[in-house]
């Protein structure tokens, strides 16, 4: 007995459940543009304006430390300037190395799922600081502890980008995973810029705490607050997270495929680049207000008012680097920000202090913001160098074996693209270790002379495999 041909009404009402948020999309083509029309944009976009403040949340955990560590002398606790940039510095370590499982975890688990519940488990270490603080006789080992969670938040970037490439064809992927990245990465702004706010009264009410004293300005402040306030914001992207977002079959990939990229050259070389974009990015956004602090405080400028700028202005560039490279190419773009990084980092160091001469804070601070400048231009760039690299190498050996042969390169370069872009920014995130590490651990002028001999390295390495004439990989 035949079956009834399903209705046209019947046949819309399938597709629209197959899209609507909370589902599992089993097919996905963002390159045909009758689909992107019709329905890809949409889904696509919705998926982004979530993923968004999400992720933005994730970097807020990841840098509360760089804050908090100002005012934890004037409310009573005992630390020294080394130990301070450690606590800095540590949430690094954990960001990176969990970075490197959330690239691979979340293909296989599914993103939708995997963005609420990277989401959802934050709430734990804001907890845990929240009530620490309180106590100043919390010992330095359990708020190393604490400092280690807290980087837990800054893996959610491997996951969140790996994820959002997907929904975008190859002429939009540079400006999505700018927005994505870049305003994501407001949130390291956001907590430098709302944390001290916050902390200066009994905004959470009685439930937060009581005031500590802050002996150095002789006020009561909330120190908890910092924490406490990003709790219910949490909770409920991960709410949102679990329900309006989408899983997509395509991007489905267990570890035994995504392996293949420990065998990509390329892969390799984006991460050596990536790590000088946006390890000095978030290196620099956690060392830079304990530097205005140790530098110029004396002078009357205060890290809390003036550190969150940076992360800022490079946090929007990312976005600029991104539609930037959609339209001129990544990898000139991304020359252009090591160009810009070195320069920059020149009148850094000339502005600091050195010996009798107290510098100059305005040339220093002005340098810096044009070092964010560049690194959020270069972590545009390079996010939207490696799905392009992938794809034309991924197709070009499929040209000519016909339309099957082509798509299933198209989802492996997709894959494998994903892959790349979670891996470059787990190894990048160790610069929010290593840079407040070698500003503790040396003189601050020597370590920038090293970032500087990078990228050179970095502007060698980008203009010979991918912006000379008869580069192996032009992107």
């Amino acid at each position: 007995m035949s079956m009834p041909t399903p209705t046209p009404s019947a046949v819309r009402s399938h597709r629209a459940e197959t899209y609507k948020p909370g589902a599992t999309i089993g097919d996905w083509r963002p390159e045909d543009d009758g689909f992107w029309q019709s329905t890809g944009r949409r889904v696509a976009q919705r998926n982004l304006w979530v993923s968004i403040p999400a992720l933005m949340l994730g970097f807020v955990v990841w840098q509360v430390w760089s804050v908090t560590v100002v005012k934890l002398n004037d409310v009573g606790f005992v630390f020294s300037k080394s130990q301070l940039f450690w606590l800095t510095a540590i949430p690094g370590i954990t960001g990176g190395t969990f970075r490197i499982l959330y690239t691979f975890i979340g293909p296989i688990f599914g993103e939708r799922k995997f963005t609420a519940f990277s989401t959802i488990i934050l709430v734990a270490p804001m907890l845990w600081l929240g009530f620490a603080l309180q106590d100043t006789g919390t010992p330095y080992w359990e708020l190393v502890l604490i400092a280690a969670v807290c980087g837990i938040g800054g893996a959610n970037f491997a996951s969140s980008m790996a994820n959002i490439g997907f929904f975008f064809p190859k002429r939009e992927k540079g400006s999505a995973n700018g927005l994505n990245g870049g305003l994501g990465n407001l949130g390291v702004s956001v907590v430098q810029l709302v944390a001290p706010l916050v902390v200066t009264a009994a905004v959470l009410g009685a439930p937060a705490g009581g005031p500590q004293r802050d002996a150095k300005n002789d006020t009561d402040i909330w120190l908890q607050n910092g924490a406490f306030l990003w709790v219910p914001l949490l909770v409920i992207m991960a709410a949102l997270a679990w329900f309006l977002m989408n899983d997509l079959k395509v991007a489905s990939a267990p570890f035994s495929q995504q392996k293949i990229i420990f065998k990509r050259k390329h892969n390799w070389l984006m991460t050596w680049l990536y790590v000088g974009t946006f390890g000095s990015f978030i290196g620099f956004a956690a060392g830079l207000p304990l530097l205005i602090k140790n530098n110029f405080e004396s002078q009357g400028y205060q890290a809390t008012t003036y550190a969150w700028i940076g992360p800022f202005i490079g946090a929007l560039m990312r976005w600029a680097g991104g539609w930037l490279s959609d339209r001129i190419g990544g990898a000139k773009v991304t020359m252009l920000s090591f160009v810009g990084m070195a320069a920059a980092l020149v009148v850094v160091i000339y502005a600091l202090p050195h010996g009798d001469d107290q510098g100059s804070f305005w040339a220093f601070f002005i340098g810096f913001l044009v070092a964010f400048a560049f690194s959020g231009l270069g972590n545009g760039s390079t996010f939207r160098q490696i799905p392009v690299i992938f794809r034309d190498q991924h197709m070009r050996r499929a040209e000519g074996q016909g339309p099957e042969a082509q798509a299933a390169a198209m989802k492996q370069s997709e894959m494998e693209a994903g892959a790349v872009t979670g891996f470059s920014s787990a190894i990048a995130a160790y610069g929010f270790f290593f840079i407040p590490a070698m500003f503790a651990a040396m003189a601050v002028t020597n370590a920038l002379w090293l970032f500087i001999g990078f990228y050179a390295t970095c502007l060698v390495v980008c203009w010979w495999f991918y912006a000379r004439k008869g580069a192996e990989a032009p992107s």
